[in-house]
């Protein structure tokens, strides 16, 4: 799907995050140089591909000195730097510096830095959707529930503006609950994949919050790289927004038996937990009918295939035979 594409030097902020990591071993054959920018308050330094087309920087992607070093040097950007949900209702303060004024900071230097800027892409949230009362959910719909939510909106405006005012080429991309090889439950930022087979390698049974019939649409990470890479090569993406998703709702319940199912442990067990502050959102699937349209993308994996896969990377770790997705 993107053998054809070339990029020339990329930054990508977050880069020793999940999403951010995978999307640097996916575009590192594909550029000259590669720009990884991350403080590591989530990520770790072994997630960064080690290679010499790879600058990897440790620090605040935002902080003046960085973007003046690094954004006269790109012509792509992805931004993935953000503070997660959970860590945003604890620090609201972090979560706006993080990712609202982070935002603004790296589009207003990039605007003057960046002359030669092919692109950039935004990678937002289907946590804007909230409670959505239409399933799946169009872009344009929102529902503000949570300062991490609130933020990564208002981040997008920003985008939207400085590419309507100014002419810079961005584009807007919202995921959905992506899983997959190169996620582990150590990250603060990960999800109830990467919690659940932790789980199940210590043989502690699934903690499902609630009852466990909430939905959430799982993305598996290799699809969400394929869109993510296709909104940045298409000339048709430009001041685009785009979701990420398979459409599909899983309950937690379904996605616990599914794992049992993968691993060779059907109807492993599970414990019920009290709901947090942040647990409450009941469904969530989102509608990508308009980038499966417009740029001709389609998930390639089923949930099953998806967490067969994670599960297949998670052994090869274990006995220190990690391949990437």
């Amino acid at each position: 799907m993107i053998a054809h594409m070339e990029f020339g030097n990329v930054l990508i902020t977050g880069g020793a995050g999940f999403v951010g990591s995978q999307l640097a071993r996916r575009i590192v054959p594909l550029a000259n140089h590669v720009y990884v920018v991350d403080d590591l308050s989530a990520g770790s330094p072994d997630a960064v591909v080690s290679s010499d087309r790879i600058t990897f920087i440790q620090d605040s992607y935002y902080r003046e000195e960085v973007l003046e070093d690094v954004l006269p040097r790109v012509q792509w950007i992805f931004h993935l730097a953000c503070r997660s949900l959970s860590l945003s209702v604890t620090d609201s303060l972090e979560d706006f510096k993080t990712n609202l004024y982070g935002a603004f900071a790296l589009l207003e230097k990039a605007r003057t830095l960046s002359p030669a800027l092919q692109r950039i892409v935004y990678t937002s949230t289907a946590s804007v959707y909230g409670n959505a009362d239409v399933r799946p959910t169009p872009e344009a719909y929102y529902q503000i529930t949570t300062p991490y939510s609130a933020s990564k909106l208002s981040a997008e405006h920003y985008f939207d503006v400085y590419g309507r005012m100014y002419g810079m080429p961005i584009t807007i991309v919202r995921l959905s609950n992506v899983y997959g090889p190169g996620q582990v439950a150590s990250n603060p930022y990960c999800g109830v994949v990467a919690k659940f087979f932790e789980c199940l390698e210590r043989g502690d049974p699934f903690p499902v919050i609630g009852d466990g019939q909430q939905t959430r649409d799982f993305t598996y990470v290799g699809d969400a790289l394929d869109a993510i890479l296709l909104a940045a090569d298409s000339p048709n993406s430009i001041g685009k927004l785009y979701n990420i998703g398979t459409g599909i709702e899983t309950s937690i319940l379904q996605l616990a038996a599914t794992i049992g199912s993968v691993t060779g442990r059907p109807d492993y067990p599970v414990v019920h937990a009290p709901k947090r502050p942040i647990d409450h959102i009941e469904g969530r699937s989102v509608d990508s009918s308009r980038i499966r349209r417009e740029l001709n993308w389609l998930p390639q994996h089923t949930l099953h295939q998806g967490l067969a896969a994670t599960y297949a990377w998670l052994r090869q770790r274990s006995s220190g035979e990690e391949r990437t997705p």
